[in-house]
């Protein structure tokens, strides 16, 4: 499986439309060269998830299907 790997640094990163102003849970999220990045929006400086395209557009399909119940 290919790995995606994306820094803070990169990217045109943008809000979740699921965020909204004074919310706890803020994600934001860039797309680089083949797959995604998300991150928390309060600390843009630490942690960044990279994952490939395929990975996420599996982990998409499933909330989509309203299985993510377990997460």
């Amino acid at each position: 499986m290919s790995k995606a790997s994306i820094s803070a640094a990169e990217g045109n990163w943008f809000k979740s439309s699921y965020s909204s102003a004074g919310a706890t849970e803020c994600v934001e999220a860039t797309f680089g060269t083949g797959g995604i990045a998300v991150r928390d929006s309060k600390e843009p400086e630490r942690a960044v998830l990279s994952f490939s395209a395929r990975a996420w557009g599996e982990f998409v399909a499933v909330v989509r299907r309203g299985q993510a119940d377990g997460f």
